[in-house]
Parts: C-alpha cells; sequence; structure tokens
C-alpha cells in the first residue's frame, strides 16, 4: 500500500494531547521564595535579578487593574 510522507505527518498525534492547556495558577508566595533561594545558592545573579523584576512587575501590573 502507497502512503506519501504527507499521510504519516497526518497520522501523527498532536503534541499536546491530553495535556492540560490554558492558563496556570498563580505561584503561591513559597513557591516565589523558594526559587529566590536555589537561585541565591546556586549564585545565578542575572536570573535571579529577572525572576525578580518579573515577579515586581507583575505585582504593579494587578495592582493597577483592581
Amino acid at each position: 500500500m502507497f502512503t506519501s510522507s504527507i499521510d504519516k505527518h497526518l497520522l501523527k498525534e498532536p503534541w499536546n494531547k491530553g495535556k492540560l492547556i490554558g492558563q496556570k495558577a498563580p505561584l503561591k508566595v513559597s513557591d516565589v521564595w523558594a526559587i529566590r533561594v536555589r537561585l541565591q545558592i546556586s549564585h545565578r545573579i542575572r536570573e535571579l535579578a529577572m525572576f525578580n523584576l518579573a515577579v515586581d512587575l507583575r505585582l504593579k501590573l494587578t495592582h493597577l487593574l483592581r
């Protein structure tokens, strides 16, 4: 039986089959502090600064929307 590469491509399962999609639950305060501590211990200063900036901006944005 002849099958082209297009037919094989169409028969593949989607990459997100069975996964939850949509908005994720927000981080808890304990999760945020756990991430900060791990970044500090591993001396990843740039990642820590970027994480703090992202958390601060998100907090400020949610305060503006209220």
